[in-house]
């Protein structure tokens, strides 16, 4: 297997590769909560009419929330990215827009620049309670089945 360069600047909690693997798709709907049902339907998708304008919505009130630098840790491996369960990240910008058409990227530190994540496989570990309260909300809309169609 190939190692990654010592330039990344991503941690591992253990040197297992893949270990305690979690596909967001298999965990169970989260209860409904209507605090925050209200304020994705109020702050978020408030007059969204279709998936265009529904993603403008997540990204501006994402890019609005979210106080960067922050780190996070991986809490699911998806196949479009390649940070594994446990790794650790530091969060340095949202994606570009037309990049989070269909889903919410954000950007974080890698090699000679960024990289592009999914926001659904991060969970903040050190940042403001803003951008806790933000991505949490974004999990929860994931976690619901919610999507931009």
């Amino acid at each position: 297997m190939k190692t990654r360069p010592s330039r990344i600047v991503v941690t591992r909690k253990s040197g297992r590769q893949g270990a305690g693997v979690a596909i967001i798709r298999s965990r169970p709907r989260p209860r409904q909560d209507s605090a925050r049902e209200h304020r994705i339907s109020t702050e978020v998708v408030v007059d969204a009419y279709d998936g265009a304008e529904r993603a403008i919505g997540w990204f501006g009130y994402l890019e609005d929330r979210l106080e960067f630098p922050f780190t996070a840790k991986c809490v699911a491996q998806r196949a479009i990215s390649p940070l594994l369960v446990g790794d650790e990240v530091e969060v340095i910008s949202m994606a570009p827009a037309d990049e989070c058409a269909y889903d919410m990227f954000v950007m974080i530190r890698w090699e000679n620049g960024g990289l592009g994540v999914p926001l659904s496989q991060l969970i903040p570990t050190s940042a403001a309670p803003a951008t806790k309260v933000a991505v949490a909300d974004w999990h929860y809309w994931v976690g619901q089945g919610y999507e931009f169609r």
